[in-house]
């Protein structure tokens, strides 16, 4: 019997990329993005920052920066090292797509892929400045395309199982875009799987669009089914399953991030389905990664967390970073 013997949440900003000189260019693009407060409604930058804790600007400093860059590094470094030594046959990756691949042409709630092979192409951003072409390299490949493999035969097991579980998944066996892999996807290639690759199941929620995003509750039961599935799949595998993205962005919201690295860690499943969806949207709506995860894991223990507020902005602009392991 296969079974799910890791899971991992991982947060993937393109702030993870970049040197911490480059935060406050980052900043920069906050100013005219559009943008949500803590509480999921519409607002503009000069208002955040009206509302803002004073005492974020003693986040900002360039020491403070430089500390909370570098501990987001080496929890990276950490996850990369335990999915090595996990010795895994398969990791499901819960992602998000935000138009790489799926669009408003066709955007599933749910989708998993199923091809024998998923390709990461190179970064093509030549128009875009310097520190955004750094931000968003290490999700490619350097040099030309890569093949990574891909857990096909898990990946169809699951979506039958998930069919005969009242899932209506979609699917896919090839990448329509040239974009290849998506960002969720392709940091978990370039960055947490530098000593040795697995292959994967690339699961694609709509997290970000309306209005057929999964709600929390939804994501929970997808994953505790997902665990139903790879425990019926007829095969020794070891599992492993990774939410990939998260938490708080654009606006870091402190008090909801560490809502739910506790709700994960306690098994508290009514606290995470009970999210209100209005609250995870834009960036933070790949909270939903880690919702499934946590389902998926009820039978696992919290071995290790962290979290790391990197606020880039007075205003509270940045991405609260979380990173997990059950074992």
């Amino acid at each position: 019997m296969a079974e799910i013997v890791m899971g991992i949440g991982a947060s993937h900003s393109p702030l993870l990329n970049s040197p911490a000189e480059d935060y406050a260019k980052h900043a920069e693009k906050d100013v005219d993005r559009p943008l949500l407060d803590k509480e999921g409604n519409k607002s503009t930058y000069a208002e955040l920052l009206t509302k803002a804790d004073p005492s974020i600007k003693d986040q900002i400093t360039p020491e403070v920066l430089e500390e909370r860059a570098a501990a987001c590094t080496r929890d990276i470094e950490y996850l990369d090292e335990a999915i090595h030594a996990a010795k895994l046959d398969a990791l499901i990756i819960i992602g998000d797509d935000q138009n790489e691949q799926y669009s408003d042409d066709n955007m599933p709630a749910i989708l998993i892929y199923r091809g024998e092979t998923i390709v990461n192409n190179p970064l093509n951003l030549p128009d875009a400045p310097e520190f955004w072409k750094r931000a968003r390299s290490q999700f490619h490949t350097k040099d030309g395309p890569i093949e990574y493999p891909v857990a096909h035969e898990l990946a169809a097991h699951m979506i039958d199982t998930l069919m005969d579980a009242e899932f209506d998944i979609a699917q896919a066996n090839r990448l329509s875009d040239p974009h290849g892999e998506g960002h969720a996807f392709g940091y978990v290639h370039q960055r947490l799987m530098t000593k040795s690759i697995v292959p994967i199941v690339p699961v694609a929620l709509n997290t970000y669009f309306p209005p057929n995003q999964p709600r929390p509750a939804r994501c929970y039961k997808l994953g505790q089914e997902i665990a139903k599935a790879v425990r019926s799949w007829n095969s020794d595998a070891r599992v492993g399953i990774l939410g990939s993205g998260g938490l708080t962005h654009f606006v870091v919201d402190e008090q909801l991030d560490r809502m739910v690295m506790d709700a994960c860690k306690n098994k508290d499943a009514a606290a995470l389905s009970s999210i209100d969806p209005n609250l995870i949207n834009s960036g933070t709506s790949e909270i939903r990664n880690w919702i499934v995860v946590a389902g998926a894991c009820e039978h696992l223990e919290t071995e290790w967390q962290d979290y790391i507020p990197c606020y880039r902005s007075e205003a509270g602009t940045g991405c609260g970073m979380g990173f997990a392991i059950w074992n």
